[in-house]
């Protein structure tokens, strides 16, 4: 299996859910900011032809894309491991609900940030935004330690990637105490350091 991958992306879930769950795989990191040449000499799009990561290659030579369906894929290849609940259940369905609210209104809410191009106005109102998701989170955290229960899970790595970008963003999150307890407690796992030493 390997993993194809930009540090600091949202890609950077997977990798962490790989770890988490002890799966043997290789990392490969792409580069997003020149033509996206991958180490073997292929072009990105050339295996993804949304010319995104991530890209997850299977065994089998099957690729996969885009953050919900490859953590779900992750978590139900070692389903011991416990980052998703069984397919069969409600749990599961709050599971997607969080990774699509995750992946349709938080990830595309920050990452419009990075585009230096959005004018002042535009910036403001993507700031609001952000605060509507980020109150919505906020409270849902405070109800559990984790987005479905007490139990940590793909929809949790997902997330503290995201909203590890408002540091670097300029984006000051202190008045969400439940998002910060969140980013301390998910910050401390393991397979978080390890992500950042790749």
């Amino acid at each position: 299996m390997k993993l194809y991958s930009a540090p600091g992306t949202g890609s950077s879930a997977a990798h962490i859910c790989l770890i988490e769950e002890d799966i043997p795989f290789d990392l490969v990191k792409v580069d997003l900011r020149g033509d996206r040449r991958l180490p073997d000499g292929r072009f990105l799009k050339d295996l993804n032809p949304k010319n995104a990561v991530p890209v997850l290659e299977l065994d089998n030579g099957q690729v996969l894309t885009e953050n919900a369906a490859i953590l779900q894929f992750i978590a139900d290849f070692k389903p011991s491991a416990g980052l998703a609940p069984p397919c069969d259940t409600f749990a599961r369905v709050r599971l997607q609900e969080a990774l699509s609210f995750i992946g349709t209104e938080l990830h595309p809410a920050l990452g419009a940030f990075f585009d230096p191009r959005w004018p002042e106005e535009a910036r403001a109102l993507l700031l609001d935004r952000f605060a509507t998701r980020a109150s919505y989170l906020d409270q849902v955290l405070q109800e559990a330690d984790y987005l479905v229960g007490e139990r940590f899970s793909v929809a949790d790595a997902y997330l503290f990637v995201v909203l590890g970008w408002c540091p670097m963003l300029e984006i000051n999150i202190n008045r969400y105490l439940n998002l910060v307890a969140f980013m301390e407690r998910v910050g401390d796992r393991p397979s978080i350091k390890k992500v950042r030493q790749a």
